[in-house]
């Protein structure tokens, strides 16, 4: 992470194979290589600047090998900005949460499969890394082993064990690879669950690894907060202030200024593009300004689905000029998601976006 001067003010920034990432930053998640409803143009009409896709989900379709033959995620996607890929560890360890038959936890690594019908497949640290260069991502995340908040005491320092010899091996994996010079930045997952002291060790022993930033790992901090947001603020001091940090799964405003506040500058989370979709809106609460976003309760979600809406002739947020409030009523957004015609979750997910990259430059990035 570096910093430059912008208008007298100092603006973090994150270097990449396909541009500056100005920080704060938040990534949707284009888990399968989609934002779901909207394309590329779409996305960077709203001030979008970076996505976050799943290397699990690309390798089981189409094939990370396919997408690779088709020059890389970037090509494929027609996205021109930067592009974190997950791991798919989280996606993994769901399916092994699910049913034993779909998938089980080892040293060598995360076995799995998304059918019983399908043959199970090893997913190992360095195959991890090995696909993630073949979609051409800008910055990889090692795979780690994630486990609930309230998994036992055991399972945890298990977690902690295998994520920092899998960090290794992912950091060891890269070094081999072939880059062309093109190298990629390579991220690390701290997990610990609510034991602080595990979140140490296993800060400490990725540091002592070294990585090019760090996210947090564990449960998505999602409706609430509490003890989890603390375990996010207690690791951002575990790590080095210079060290990029992403904030995985978090993506409520008011817990992303809190993180923001913890020192983390890079975010994914579902939340604003699956409530779009289910017709919530996200609004500030009063005028979009910097001094507004340090406050408490400075937005409000409207869900358009209301039968109060239905002759609404106002834009969805006044004051936005996102390409939904800029043209279209809340009356007509009502009436597209009553009928269920995909243009209405298309343009819910389009201002969502936008109020989430006008929040963003608030922070500090630009907008």
């Amino acid at each position: 992470m570096s910093q430059r001067w912008d208008n007298g003010k100092v603006k973090s920034v994150l270097s990449t194979p396909h541009g500056d990432l100005p920080l704060p930053a938040f990534l949707p998640d284009a888990t399968r290589g989609v934002v779901r409803t909207l394309d590329a143009a779409d996305l960077a009409a709203t001030g979008i600047r970076a996505l976050m896709v799943n290397a699990l989900h690309l390798s089981h379709r189409p094939g990370a090998s396919v997408v690779e033959a088709l020059g890389g995620v970037h090509r494929f996607m027609g996205w021109d900005g930067p592009i974190v890929s997950d791991s798919g560890g989280y996606q993994a360890l769901s399916l092994a949460a699910q049913s034993a038959s779909l998938g089980r936890v080892s040293d060598e690594g995360l076995w799995y499969r998304f059918d019983k019908r399908d043959d199970k497949k090893l997913l190992t640290p360095e195959k991890c890394v090995e696909r993630q260069l073949q979609l051409g991502s800008d910055v990889i995340i090692a795979l780690d082993e994630c486990t609930h908040p309230k998994a036992p005491a055991e399972a945890q320092r298990e977690s902690v064990r295998r994520t920092l010899e899998w960090a290794e091996r992912s950091k060891a994996e890269l070094g081999r690879m072939s880059l062309n010079g093109r190298r990629p930045r390579l991220f690390a997952v701290v997990q610990g669950g609510d034991d602080l002291a595990l979140r140490r060790e296993c800060a400490e022993g990725l540091l002592a690894v070294g990585f090019d930033g760090y996210g947090f790992g564990g449960w998505p901090v999602d409706e609430g907060g509490g003890k989890l947001l603390d375990s996010v603020a207690a690791v951002a001091a575990m790590l080095p202030a210079e060290a990029p940090k992403l904030a995985l799964g978090v993506g409520r405003p008011d817990n992303v200024v809190a993180a923001w506040r913890a020192g983390y500058r890079i975010f994914d989370c579902t939340l604003p593009t699956r409530d779009g979709r289910h017709g919530r809106l996200y609004v500030f609460r009063g005028p979009a300004t910097a001094e507004a976003v340090a406050a408490p309760g400075f937005h409000d979600t409207i869900d358009i689905s209301d039968e109060r809406y239905v002759r609404d002739s106002a834009p969805p947020e006044p004051g936005c000029d996102c390409a939904c409030c800029a043209r279209y009523t809340r009356a007509y957004l009502h009436h597209l998601l009553a009928v269920g015609d995909a243009t209405g979750a298309r343009l819910a997910t389009i201002h969502n976006l936008r109020f989430f990259a006008r929040f963003f430059g608030l922070l500090g990035g630009p907008a």
